[in-house]
């Protein structure tokens, strides 16, 4: 795939990191790869409309585990955006965000897995959102996503093109959803929880630091 190379390509990856594993930080990595990105940008979210509210770590604590996690590639790098609001935090702010902060100099590629997909039609001005970045769709083995056809209905459907070359649907603003399979990491954030809340290991699960985070702090007890 050609890219603009006087642009600063940029993957924004958001979710709860809570907390952050080694199946995020892989997942940031494949996506980079995927689509040759310069760098992921990780956004913890503080309130994250789609989940229940109060069941999540303080932000501060998630904000620090991420840092820890990202220590050491120059690649990879946090933003505070969502956790310094107080309202619920929606991608479509956060992407206009990134855009007004570059001058409109990057070009913008959301990252997410295919179970926030399939729920993309419930998120805030998604049809706008479609115009403004680029989308990467990691799935797994064992849960089949390749098209737009189970999520999207057919007058959205009806704004995009299969390009067979690049393997990418186009919208007619010239954004692109792409969707990659990814190296299956059978890692989850509640299993970690589950696992501290019992006293058992989490090693190679979450990198040493973000464990001695977590333990140093009394999380998830």
């Amino acid at each position: 795939m050609a890219r603009d190379r006087s642009a600063s390509n940029i993957g924004l990856f958001g979710g709860t990191f809570d907390p952050i594993h080694y199946g995020h930080l892989r997942c940031a990595d494949e996506a980079m790869e995927a689509l040759d990105l310069d760098r992921v940008i990780f956004v913890p979210s503080a309130i994250p409309p789609h989940k229940p509210q109060g069941k999540l770590l303080p932000a501060e604590h998630r904000l620090k585990m991420v840092n820890l996690a990202i220590r050491g590639n120059s690649r990879f790098s946090v933003s505070d955006f969502e956790c310094r609001r107080r309202v619920p935090s929606y991608s479509i702010e956060t992407v206009e965000h990134f855009i007004e902060t570059s001058n409109g100099r990057a070009d913008i590629t959301f990252i997410l897995g295919s179970d926030a997909f399939r729920e993309i039609t419930t998120w805030k001005e998604v049809e706008r959102l479609f115009t403004l970045c680029n989308m990467l769709v990691l799935t797994r083995p064992g849960k089949p996503l390749r098209g737009l056809e189970e999520v999207l209905p057919v007058e959205t459907r009806k704004k995009f093109c299969y390009d067979k070359k690049d393997d990418r649907f186009t919208h007619l603003s010239g954004r692109s959803i792409y969707f990659r399979g990814m190296i299956p990491l059978d890692i989850s954030s509640s299993e970690i929880r589950r696992r501290v809340r019992e006293g058992l290991s989490i090693s190679y699960l979450v990198p040493p630091a973000v464990e001695k985070y977590m333990y140093t702090h009394k999380l998830y007890r």
